[in-house]
């Protein structure tokens, strides 16, 4: 370990914000919430970190680790205590003048404050809260602020920590325990759930007293999320879906954030990935995250012991509506809100827009098409008064013929296969055929 001591800001800012791009749980700040009169800046509900506010602005903050630094030897981490990197940190001071100056050049509207752990997790807490109390107290900045959870601080901390912030997040990191076992070894999923549960009580808690008392201080209120990294252990996707419902149920996450592994060490306990890092599957992933937040679904509808991962040539909303077309064709007409919502080719909004609209006049497919509905997905699965689109058979083979886009990457020998041969979307099989990754 190479640590320096005589760095300028700019030197440390190259270097920690260079090490904070493998983390990506980095959201909108879900939450309202306007300054009082008495500092500088707000927070936005429309989104942080290169989003979009309703009048269009694009929205982004200084995402940064406060330490690279790093007593923990997570096998795939580039900021492991057994690397030769050049170590850097950040003072409590330095952050904040950092940002504050960043935010008075517009630049940014927030900060996203991440890091490793130095000497001891309490000890690396307790500066970064110091960080952001300079920041809110010295500065008066009521701008959009995200702070990482470090495994393994005391629950005091976190409380303090919590007043102080607008979202939280503990990264899982791995989807099992196991898979934390073998490749974070410092690391355990007590440390990692224990603060989750916290965030989630005393949130909870706040919201009740401030119900009571308007102007109590509010504790995360932007909610908290988390980060699991996906393909350096062997979990199928039924397994990390399965882990993410059960996060959004336990522990009220606003969000959970995939992560395609990007191999940055030499580890023989790390997957060879001569495709590169899985970044369709990562993709599929966050479909079914989706569907799972605001579409109705449940991790066992999407998949199963027996068909354990996403089928990487359709999104998991068509290849659920093909592996169900007992509940197709849906008459637009009269179906339900939630019938309509599994319909591939109609979202939340095209789905309300088709209720109010058809309290007025029937629907016919021109009045889809205005109202948004992607008939090029849609018209598979739907009529209108009791008619379809076109003459269209309602059989597997045909539709996925059909929906599937020549452009996408298929099988090498696309003449030896059809649809019906599932064990083709197998990982085994994609990995063979080069598209798993």
């Amino acid at each position: 370990m190479v640590i320096q001591e005589s760095m300028s800001i700019m030197e440390k800012l190259e270097i920690l914000s260079d090490a904070a791009k493998y983390d990506v749980a980095c959201t909108s700040s879900g939450v309202d919430r306007s300054g009082d009169g008495s500092g500088i800046g707000n927070s936005i509900h429309a989104g942080i970190c290169h989003s979009f506010a309703g009048d269009g602005r694009c929205i982004s903050l200084l995402k940064v680790l406060y330490t690279n630094e790093c007593v923990f030897d997570c096998k795939y981490c580039v900021n492991r205590a057994s690397n030769d990197v050049v170590r850097t940190s950040f003072t409590p001071e330095e952050i904040s003048r950092l940002t504050i100056e960043f935010y008075r050049r517009n630049y940014i509207e927030g900060l996203f404050l991440s890091s490793g752990v130095k000497g001891s997790p309490d000890a690396t807490m307790e500066e970064m809260i110091r960080a952001v109390e300079i920041l809110r107290g010295q500065y008066h900045f009521q701008g959009y602020i995200h702070m990482k959870a470090i495994p393994g601080a005391s629950p005091d901390l976190i409380e303090r920590a919590g007043f102080l912030v607008d979202r939280m997040s503990v990264n899982l990191e791995l989807p099992t325990a196991e898979g934390l076992k073998r490749l974070a070894p410092n690391k355990s999923r007590r440390t990692i759930l224990k603060p989750m549960k916290q965030i989630q009580v005393r949130h909870m808690e706040n919201k009740q007293e401030l119900v009571l008392y308007r102007h109590a201080p509010k504790f995360v209120p932007a909610g908290q999320s988390t980060q699991m990294i996906i393909g350096a252990t062997g979990e199928s996707d039924y397994q990390i879906v399965s882990v993410a419902e059960s996060l959004y149920q336990q522990y009220s996450l606003k969000r959970v954030f995939y992560s395609a592994f990007v191999s940055v060490n030499r580890d023989s306990a790390l997957p060879m990935l001569p495709q590169g890092p899985p970044l369709l599957r990562e993709h599929r992933l966050y479909q079914a995250d989706w569907l799972l937040r605001f579409y109705g679904f449940r991790a066992q509808e999407l998949l199963s012991e027996k068909h354990p991962n996403f089928n990487l040539l359709l999104d998991p909303k068509c290849d659920w509506a093909i592996g169900h077309l007992e509940y197709f064709p849906v008459e637009i007409n009269t179906a339900d809100y939630r019938t309509l919502l599994r319909v591939p080719g109609i979202g939340e909004k095209s789905a309300s827009r088709i209720l109010g609209a058809r309290r007025y006049h029937s629907l016919d497919f021109h009045d889809l098409k205005k109202i948004g509905v992607v008939l090029k997905r849609a018209l598979y699965f739907i009529t209108c008064n009791g008619r379809m689109m076109y003459p269209t058979k309602l059989e597997e083979d045909y539709i996925v013929r059909n929906m599937l886009d020549p452009r996408e990457k298929l099988p090498v020998h696309p003449s030896e296969v059809t649809y019906r041969q599932l064990s083709l979307f197998d990982d085994q099989t994609l990995m063979q055929a080069g598209i798993g990754g």
